[in-house]
């Protein structure tokens, strides 16, 4: 839908007809509750001039929490543009159809959007993106004890004794990577549980024991999996889901 040239501001309009204040006005649209001349519009300021302005059904001016979205980043997108990925590839034409959260996407919850734990350029799977700012606190100072789950697909072979070289946290010269869980998911990948992972680090370990690289994925950051979520899609952060 265009925005009319001049006119008044929506919000203005619907605190003038309802009547209520000019901030539940701006909660009610920015809730998705509002439409005009049929269809829903989520912008306060979005200008009207003599169309229908209707309060949907059910309609309560409640502040909006902020949100938490996990996305699949897929392998062939360069996960760290951080919040210029966030504007490209979260939207509600990419939300996840069969979301298990059950809520109503806004696009107040695409606003401020901050990148935690970003991939490497060459990694996929799990990446997040909140306006939480106790998500930002927790992932940001807590990572070194929460453990990811990654999946790494590999050329090359290894004995029981560079499995256990593995995961012992080999790295490079100088540079030591901490110990974690490695085990075989089938004859060219290897599962890794690892605490405080860095971008990059698996390419390191494995290269280290004569392994070489093709894909790697993040499934898990602490007790948050993407689940089913397909490759480019995202979903929203359940109440009953901590990292």
């Amino acid at each position: 839908m265009n925005e009319t040239v001049g006119g008044e501001r929506l919000s203005k309009r619907l605190a003038r007809e309802l009547p209520c204040s000019r901030r539940e006005a701006e909660l009610y649209i920015a809730g998705g509750w509002v439409s005009v001349d049929g269809r829903v519009v989520e912008e306060p300021q979005f200008k009207v001039v003599d169309q229908a302005v209707t309060l949907l059904p059910g309609a309560t001016p409640r502040e909006i929490s902020p949100a938490t979205l996990l996305y699949h980043c897929p392998a062939d997108m360069d996960a760290s543009e951080g919040e210029d990925l966030a504007r490209r590839v979260i939207r509600k034409a990419t939300h996840w159809s069969e979301d298990p959260a059950g809520k109503g996407v806004l696009k107040a919850h695409f606003r401020g959007l901050v990148t935690c734990l970003p991939l490497g350029p060459a990694e996929a799977g799990l990446l997040v993106f909140t306006q939480d700012r106790g998500v930002i606190r927790r992932l940001e100072e807590k990572r070194s004890r929460l453990e990811e789950e990654w999946l790494v697909d590999v050329t090359g072979s290894l004995d029981e004794h560079g499995l256990a070289a593995l995961r012992d946290g080999p790295g490079l010269p100088g540079q030591r990577m901490a110990a974690c869980k490695v085990s075989w998911q089938s004859e060219n990948r290897l599962r890794f549980a690892v605490k405080g992972a860095t971008p990059g680090q698996f390419e390191s370990m494995c290269r280290a024991v004569g392994l070489g690289v093709v894909a790697s994925r993040r499934l898990r950051i602490g007790g948050v999996s993407l689940g089913a979520v397909p490759a480019g899609r995202w979903r929203y952060l359940r109440r009953d889901e901590r990292f």
